[in-house]
């Protein structure tokens, strides 16, 4: 019943009710009207309706933790670049100035990693401790031209990452998108709730104002105007929590576009006006994006696992290289000249072309037990995907099951709401004529405000069910198709 049926109703009955009633009639009107005017939410007249497919866009383009996956597809990308590198020769050129004494004397020395500084100069019978500047120039070219397929595999590893990190893009996408519409479909229960517990408060507050006039004049027994103000109190508590949850859904569902806002207003679009229609044909969760996600991460660990299976193999490289070296020492006569311009002038030049071979036999040990391990990381991915198989079959199947118990209870509430209607109309007039006590026209009003949440909530619990079933089955257009614009 809707808020001028009722008063009309209310109207007719206070005709026989008598004149105290008849007076007080106008008055409560005008409060009720600048009571209504005053609870409502002052955030309505700003606030913005948006669709649902408004806000999955600007969630995808807003989150910052799809940003953050984005980036690392471009990090990606560049190590894929990166390993790319690796087909291309070393070139290391360098230029040296020094200052330096020349002693050495005949025998090898082990360079300890670089530690160690190399000696210059040719062997001489007695200790000379005066420096001279030199000058030293190179350049060399080191080409593994032939790596039996190493740099290919560390390629196609990074290659694997990249498909691994874009599935596992899409995979949250697409959940990101499931939580939205979860949180879009339970922000307009939440608001259907608030419409419903302040209609409730409407009729509490209605039949506060008659009960108490009728006590005042002596038609009711005092005990009415006690209880009527208990329900009136518990109607405006249970407007209060239907409102502290709609601000909390609000700014949960505003989180999940990446922008807070308390102002948030979403659109009932098609969700109240019809349900969805289920299909007979069998949905497949195997091309669920978590699934596509669990298979990047078996590729990834395959294409390591070559990758370190071939690290163990030589590489023959072509060599070229040149370099001038400059000294105060003379080449000619082993004359010393300690000025900075005497050394830095080159002497003697030299070059050199050659190939390679280079094989690290004592790394294979250790390049077998890298291999045996990322065996286990394969093994340990392929269990992890069949547990993901076996928790999608289990949701789409659920999913299923909930969507036919949703809409099976979906048609049973109108029934529901219509009987609480007929009951509560019932009692109301049975209370008017004095047939009934306040106590059960309070029960049938909450019988009444009690199908009017389940109809809300069951009505969105079947889009809800719908919304499972495509996040199961990896498809939101089985959601979307049926939703229209």
């Amino acid at each position: 019943m809707n808020q001028s049926s009722l008063k009309n109703t209310i109207s007719g009955k206070r005709r026989n009710s008598g004149p105290h009633c008849r007076q007080a009639f106008p008055f409560l009107s005008s409060l009720l009207f600048f009571l209504l005017l005053f609870m409502s939410p002052v955030y309505k007249a700003a606030a913005q309706k948006v669709k649902l497919q408004e806000i999955l866009e600007k969630g995808k383009q807003n989150y910052p933790f799809l940003k953050a996956k984005q980036a690392e597809i471009q990090h990606t990308e560049n190590r894929i670049k990166s390993a790319k590198t690796d087909y291309l020769p070393a070139l290391i050129v360098q230029d040296q100035y020094t200052f330096a004494t020349s002693n050495s004397v005949t025998g090898a020395y082990w360079p300890n990693e670089g530690s160690a500084i190399s000696p210059s100069g040719g062997i001489r019978s007695e200790n000379i401790y005066t420096g001279t500047f030199g000058s030293f120039t190179t350049a060399l070219a080191d080409w593994r031209f032939f790596n039996f397929g190493k740099v290919k595999a560390n390629v196609k590893s990074a290659k694997a990452e990249l498909s691994r990190n874009q599935a596992d893009y899409e995979n949250e996408l697409f959940q990101h998108q499931v939580r939205i519409a979860d949180a879009y479909l339970v922000l307009l229960i939440n608001q259907k709730l608030v419409e419903a517990q302040r209609q409730n408060l409407e009729r509490a507050l209605v039949f506060k104002r008659v009960t108490d006039a009728a006590v005042s004049s002596g038609m009711r027994p005092g005990v009415d105007s006690s209880l009527s103000a208990a329900e009136y109190a518990k109607a405006q508590l249970l407007l209060l929590e239907s409102q502290r949850s709609e601000k909390a859904q609000r700014l949960r569902l505003s989180e999940l576009t990446g922008t807070l806002q308390d102002s948030i207003e979403v659109d009932s679009m098609g969700f109240y006006s019809q349900l969805p229609v289920i299909h007979d044909q069998p949905d497949s969760f195997l091309k669920n994006p978590a699934l596509r996600f669990s298979q990047a991460q078996i590729d990834v660990s395959l294409a390591r696992s070559l990758a370190v299976r071939k690290s163990y193999l030589p590489s023959i490289s072509l060599l070229a290289a040149g370099w001038a070296r400059g000294s105060g020492i003379s080449n000619k006569d082993d004359s010393y000249r300690t000025d900075f311009a005497s050394g830095v002038g080159y002497q003697v030049y030299n070059y050199l072309f050659g190939i390679s071979t280079r094989w690290n036999l004592t790394n294979i040990a250790k390049v077998r037990n890298d291999y045996k391990s990322e065996q286990f990381q394969v093994e340990r991915f392929k269990e992890l995907y069949e547990t993901q198989k076996l928790q999608l079959d289990r949701q789409l199947r659920e999913a299923q099951m909930q969507l036919q118990l949703s809409l099976e209870q979906a048609r049973l509430t109108p029934v529901q709401l219509g009987a609480a209607q007929r009951a509560y109309n019932q009692a109301e007039a049975r209370y008017q004529s004095g047939l009934t006590d306040l106590f059960t026209l309070a029960q049938s009003v909450n019988a009444l405000n009690r199908a009017e949440i389940d109809k809300f909530v069951t009505n969105g619990n079947v889009w809800r069910a719908l919304l499972m079933k495509a996040a199961a089955a990896g498809d939101m257009s089985l959601f979307l198709n049926q939703i229209g614009n």
